[in-house]
């Protein structure tokens, strides 16, 4: 590849990547969601931070403030639960951490170099203990923090724990009573975005094959794919958080409670669902470029099935509304029925037009139509019967 081609797909790259942080800021903006959850704990995170500092270094002029804002950043997490559990952790880690740096500072008669050979081996392995969980590594930190500033006695010992315990009580109390993540919804986001993204990707990739298309497409194609994976990873994420955010939550009794949760048979179908529009963007992207080892099928076959795939978007949609809880269910059944039933009559007209492909370019139309077909047969079973 000369540099030229280079420089073209590295800039094609920072466009699919700035195109999905627009997504992403979008439906943040527009709505709640997972992308307006995040932006809200992210905001949390940072005025923990500064509320902490205002405490420790501003009002109390501690003389190691940045332990403050530092330990409140890290504990704004998930859930209540697992801020208290990463304090609880954290607070233990930083006490080996200083007391044991402190140690080794004394021994080594105040040497920097000398306390971080004594310290700093022991503290790493110290923080791989499992009960320490992620928080193991800030032993490590908290020792450097002490042996470069060069405290170690204990009344700066105790300064360093204090300002610890400051950020531990800010940050978690920030995390438990400003806007209390409560994932209930998260699972409805996610289930909703897998369709709503699917349905992105098969539209823009009904345009393009309508038009002219090449290997930059096909990738884009499969970029998009690929980026339904993190939403599946996030599903089970959520799994995990709507038990967790339920404990130890203070707004668990200000709140109405809501519907249960899409079973988890939902999460099975939708990695199945997102395995063939991978397949089916990679073999398209197969069929592209010098390299390319599969022969391209015809415009006319692709033009028809730019509409199977259009089709199969709507489907995609309908689907959407099941998991919007504003949506009529009754309505949003009804539109994903006769989608499916559109979908699967322009589907069986295109497979009996199959017979009249010939050549090597047969081999990959055929590959299309039978991940297409089990694609809607996880979809939507045939002629929109719902799933069992």
């Amino acid at each position: 590849m000369t540099v030229r081609e280079q420089l073209r797909v590295g800039w094609r790259w920072l466009g699919w990547e700035a195109a999905a942080v627009g997504r992403t800021v979008r439906y943040a903006i527009r709505g709640t969601g997972p992308e307006r959850d995040t932006m809200v704990q992210a905001l949390k995170m940072a005025g923990a931070a500064i509320a902490a500092w205002a405490l420790a270094g501003w009002w109390l002029k501690a003389p190691l403030a940045l332990m403050a804002p530092w330990t409140a950043l890290a504990l704004v997490d998930a859930t209540v639960y697992r801020s208290l559990r990463s304090g609880l952790q954290q607070i233990s880690v930083i006490v080996v951490g200083a007391v044991w740096a402190s140690l080794a500072m004394a021994l080594a008669g105040g040497s920097t170099l000398g306390a971080m050979i004594i310290a700093l081996p022991v503290l790493a392995l110290v923080g791989t203990y499992r009960r320490f969980g992620a928080q193991g590594i800030y032993g490590s930190t908290t020792a450097l923090f002490v042996i470069t500033y060069g405290a170690y006695s204990l009344t700066e010992v105790g300064h360093r724990l204090l300002e610890t315990c400051i950020g531990a009580v800010i940050g978690i109390s920030v995390n438990a009573f400003v806007f209390p993540p409560i994932h209930l919804r998260s699972v409805y986001d996610q289930l909703q975005r897998l369709p709503r993204d699917s349905a992105d990707l098969l539209r823009h990739m009904a345009d393009g094959l309508r038009e002219e298309w090449g290997s930059a497409e096909a990738e884009e194609w499969r970029d998009r794919a690929r980026r339904l994976q993190p939403i599946l990873r996030s599903l089970a994420d959520a799994r995990q958080w709507t038990n967790e955010s339920l404990r130890l939550n203070p707004a668990w009794n200000l709140r109405r409670r809501s519907p249960q949760p899409p079973p988890e048979s939902e999460d099975t179908r939708w990695h199945d669902i997102t395995e063939h529009l991978t397949v089916i963007s990679r073999t398209l992207a197969r069929t592209t470029g010098e390299d390319s080892d599969l022969a391209r099928p015809a415009p006319a076959f692709l033009d028809r099935y730019a509409v199977l795939a259009e089709r199969t978007a709507e489907v995609c949609a309908a689907e959407a509304g099941l998991f919007d809880q504003d949506e009529d269910e009754k309505s949003a059944r009804e539109r994903r029925k006769q989608a499916a039933q559109d979908a699967w009559r322009y589907y069986d007209s295109l497979a009996d037009a199959f017979g009249q492909e010939t050549g090597p370019a047969a081999a990959v139309s055929g590959e299309l139509l039978v991940e297409t077909r089990q694609l809607l047969s996880v979809l939507a079973p045939h002629h929109g019967r719902e799933p069992q």
